[in-house]
């Protein structure tokens, strides 16, 4: 191990150094010579990039990441110190917010200082700073003294939520925490200063953030920082004093708590408790309902709830906020009727979620929900076939966890004395080897 120490908070190179460091020390092991000579490089050029004195020229970075076996993280963070300039030259200047370390990057271009915010919070919020020896208060409170921008109206704010809700049926999860964390630094700071009708407004933007934060964190796999969110998000619910987003972010926080999260058993008393909070039942939260009984074999009451949920959908049972849409009663019924084998209902509901949804997690769940299906009705072979070209066709970016936890669905739903079978086996081994999707 190097004994040279670096201070990752110094500026955004250094951090990068760090970066460099940790990877090479800690996944490969390799000493500075020994990776000099795998670069065909100096190697007091790599001792200089990791103490963050130098920056590395592009044409050797895609060298570095393979060297140092970074799976296009190094790659990834170069391109976004170094290109978001060029990539958003008209983007507006906010003159004479610079970053008060001296030793940042190119200077005073204030959407490129911005670029490096989002990197810290996206790795700050993943928990990569941890593995790196850096603690995360120094950075939160540099995205706290750095975001000084004007305040935003409350219609803006409803604007960036729909957007990164969007963002997240959309997009790769890795990217919209990061961009989430920005606005949640940016909206905790803006509620500070707020006269106090305007925090209490604020409160109902940093549920909703919060909840998309956890939402995007949970389909990472990063169920800690993920379980923090969701209770961030439920006491800024309750103090806006929003029935409706109290039940709402609920509601989100059980429906997610089901891929692997809490146990189904914990998800039922959670939806039964925020049910208490109103005399009208509440669509999404019937919905996870739903789905934490079949998880748990209890076919009939599933089915049963399932009823109960198009009965308060017809009485007008949506959101105003965006979270509840109608493909959620179909994916229902999608995976319930998957659970019981009956797949005709199945195909129906699967149909019409392929012809509603704008989430990327939804087409592929459904599919494997037909292959569940098939499995439950005796075919194994022909199910987990089904099931293993589903997540082949699924860019590794997009395989969440709510995707692989459905696929494992699939195998706890094969009889015990058949997962020997070699057909079970395979399907193991794609979803071990299916990376996590913030390193893809």
């Amino acid at each position: 191990m190097s004994t040279d120490s670096i201070d990752p908070h110094a500026s955004v190179w250094h951090l990068y150094g760090a970066v460099m460091r940790h990877l090479r020390e800690s996944k490969r092991n390799l000493g500075l010579r020994r990776a000099g000579e795998m670069m065909y490089t100096d190697f007091s050029n790599l001792a200089k990039w990791e103490r963050g004195e130098r920056v590395p020229p592009a044409d050797m970075v895609q060298r570095l990441d393979q060297v140092y076996d970074a799976r296009g993280i190094l790659a990834a963070l170069y391109e976004v110190l170094v290109d978001f300039k060029t990539a958003t030259e008209s983007a507006q200047r906010y003159a004479g917010r610079t970053l008060e370390n001296p030793a940042y990057a190119n200077g005073d271009d204030d959407m490129e200082r911005r670029a490096a915010l989002h990197l810290l919070a996206g790795l700050g919020t993943l928990g990569t700073f941890g593995t790196l020896g850096i603690t995360a208060e120094p950075v939160r409170e540099l995205l706290d003294r750095s975001y000084d921008y004007p305040h935003r109206d409350l219609a803006d704010w409803e604007l960036a939520c729909a957007d990164h809700l969007h963002a997240l049926r959309t997009r790769p999860c890795h990217q919209v925490v990061a961009d989430l964390s920005i606005d949640l630094a940016a909206v905790r700071r803006q509620s500070q200063t707020s006269t106090p009708a305007e925090a209490t407004e604020l409160q109902r933007i940093i549920a909703m953030l919060a909840s998309l934060q956890a939402n995007a964190l949970s389909r990472l796999g990063a169920h800690g920082a993920a379980l923090r969110w969701w209770h961030n998000s439920r006491q800024a619910a309750d103090a806006s004093g929003d029935l409706e987003l109290r039940l709402v972010v609920r509601a989100e926080e059980t429906g997610h708590g089901l891929y692997g999260q809490r146990a189904p058993e914990t998800i039922l008393c959670m939806v039964r408790d925020a049910q208490q909070l109103s005399d009208k039942p509440f669509p999404s939260l019937l919905s996870t309902e739903a789905k934490a009984l079949s998880m748990l074999g209890r076919h009939d009451e599933a089915l049963n709830t399932l009823t109960a949920l198009h009965k308060a959908v017809d009485t007008g049972g949506s959101d105003r906020y965006g979270f509840w849409k109608q493909e959620g009663t179909h994916f229902a019924e999608s995976w319930v009727c998957a659970g019981v084998g009956d797949e005709a209902a199945a195909g129906t509901a699967r149909e019409k979620v392929l012809e509603l949804t704008r989430d990327y997690v939804y087409p592929t769940n459904v599919h494997l929900h037909g292959a569940l299906c098939t499995v439950t009705q005796g075919g194994i072979d022909e199910g987990l076939h089904q099931a293993s070209a589903t997540i082949d066709a699924v860019s590794p970016a997009y395989r969440t966890h709510h995707i692989l936890e459905t696929a494992n669905l699939i195998i706890r739903a094969v009889p015990h004395d058949q997962r020997t079978r070699p057909a079970v086996t395979e399907f193991r081994e794609l979803l071990a080897a299916t990376p996590p999707p913030q390193r893809a």
